[in-house]
C-alpha cells in the first residue's frame, strides 16, 4: 500500500468522524481565535478535516494521482515533509492574512495536495496535467493559471475557498523542492524554475497590497 493510499484512508476516517461528531469538527478545524487560544496543533489537524464528501474526493484524487512519482522521487520521508510543510505552511498564511479576524476557520488538505502538486510541477514542468482529469495542460501553464486564479479569488473575504491557504501550499511545494534537489529543480530548467518563483512572489506581494 501506497504513502499516499495511507494518507488518504487516515483522511477519510478522520473526516467521517468529524462528520458524526461535531466535538471532533470543532476542536480540530483551523481556527484563528482557537490558534491564539494556544491550540497549534491546529495548523495541521484541519488538513484531516473536509467540509463534504466531493471536497474530500477532489483533495484526495489528486493526491493519490501525483503522490506516488513524488515518493518514488524523494522518499517517504521527504514526501511526508512535503506534505505537512505544505499544510502548515498555508494555514499559517491563513493566519497571517486573517490574524485580526477571531470569526475565520478552514478545513482540508488542500495546501497539503498542492505542496505535493507544485513539487511535481518543480520538477517536471513539461510534462502534461490533465484538467478536469479530461483536458491535457503542460505543468507550468496549469501551475501559473492556477496562481493566478488563487491570487485573485483571496480579493474576496467572504469566500469560502481558503486562497491563502491554497497558495501557501504551493510555496511550501516549490521551497522545499528546491532544498531537496536543487539541480533537477532549478538547473535543469532556470527559466521556468524562475518564472515560477516570481509568479509566487508577485502573489504573495498582491495579496499583501489588497490586505492594507
Amino acid at each position: 500500500m501506497s504513502l499516499s493510499t495511507i494518507i488518504i484512508i487516515i483522511t477519510g476516517i478522520i473526516t467521517y468522524m468529524g462528520f458524526n461528531d461535531h466535538k471532533i469538527f470543532e476542536k480540530y478545524k483551523f481556527s484563528v481565535s482557537g490558534i491564539k487560544a494556544g491550540e497549534y496543533y491546529r495548523f495541521i489537524t484541519s488538513a484531516f478535516l473536509h467540509a463534504d464528501w466531493n471536497h474530500f474526493l477532489v483533495n484526495m484524487f489528486t493526491l493519490y494521482f501525483f503522490g506516488d512519482f513524488v515518493v518514488q522521487y524523494f522518499g517517504p520521508g521527504m514526501f511526508l515533509t512535503i506534505y505537512f510543510g505544505g499544510v502548515f505552511v498555508g494555514n499559517y498564511l491563513s493566519y497571517y492574512f486573517h490574524k485580526n479576524d477571531l470569526w475565520y476557520s478552514a478545513i482540508g488538505a488542500s495546501a497539503g495536495v498542492n505542496a505535493v502538486v507544485f513539487s511535481y510541477v518543480t520538477l517536471l514542468p513539461f510534462e502534461f496535467i490533465y484538467f478536469f482529469a479530461i483536458i491535457p495542460i503542460p505543468a507550468i501553464l496549469f501551475a501559473l493559471g492556477y496562481l493566478w486564479y488563487t491570487t485573485k479569488g483571496s480579493q474576496n473575504q467572504m469566500s469560502r475557498i481558503g486562497h491563502e491557504a491554497h497558495f501557501g501550499g504551493a510555496i511550501a511545494g516549490v521551497i522545499i523542492t528546491l532544498l531537496l534537489d536543487f539541480r533537477q529543480a532549478f538547473t535543469a530548467h532556470p527559466l521556468i524554475t524562475t518564472i515560477l518563483i516570481g509568479a509566487l512572489m508577485y502573489g504573495f506581494h498582491y495579496m499583501q497590497q489588497r490586505r492594507l
